[in-house]
């Protein structure tokens, strides 16, 4: 059965490690029949929440930005795909900017239930990803029937395409094509 997905790339350096690897994964998903789309933060107007929680009352974020068409692909969505680079052990800003502007989902009905992470980062190490998932993993806690379904964490990249000799590349793919 055919899956929306939607892949939040947050990387807004071109060509990044990370938005490869977000890149294979939508080859995968699209090569197994799903409809897939790709929404890359690069260009797009994000601004931060003001913390005013207008949106719980009325279900709408008082900010006019980019924001509210990509809450509506996520909302509509079987599955939901972040794509990070890891900066100071942590998901990049873009990724939580948005994550923390999403709050009006919160009162709404939402249909995925799977979320993926794909994480690059320069430093290599399992706990150099940690942080990103609890970051990852407290939005997921939201939204009680979603879970973290799958990874892909790759370490020892960090200038733009050194992932293209890494078999995380491949990971990102298969992972893609079993949505």
């Amino acid at each position: 059965m055919s899956k929306k997905v939607v892949v939040l790339s947050t990387s807004l350096r071109s060509s990044s490690n990370s938005e490869l690897l977000a890149k294979s994964f939508v080859e995968g998903a699209r090569d197994t029949g799903n409809e897939v789309e790709y929404i890359s933060l690069k260009n797009k107007d994000i601004r931060f929440c003001i913390g005013c929680l207008a949106c719980q009352k009325t279900g709408h974020c008082v900010i006019k930005d980019d924001v509210a068409d990509i809450m509506n692909s996520v909302l509509k969505a079987d599955v939901v795909v972040c794509a990070t680079p890891i900066y100071y052990y942590e998901m990049s800003g873009q990724m939580k900017t948005l994550i923390d502007r999403l709050n009006p989902m919160y009162s709404k009905d939402y249909k995925f239930r799977d979320v993926y992470l794909l994480a690059t980062a320069a430093e290599e190490g399992d706990e150099v990803f940690e942080k990103a998932i609890t970051g990852l993993s407290g939005w997921i806690d939201c939204f009680e029937k979603t879970s973290i379904k799958g990874t892909v964490l790759c370490g020892g990249v960090s200038s733009g395409g050194d992932i293209f000799s890494n078999t995380k590349l491949k990971e990102a793919y298969n992972l893609g094509s079993h949505v």
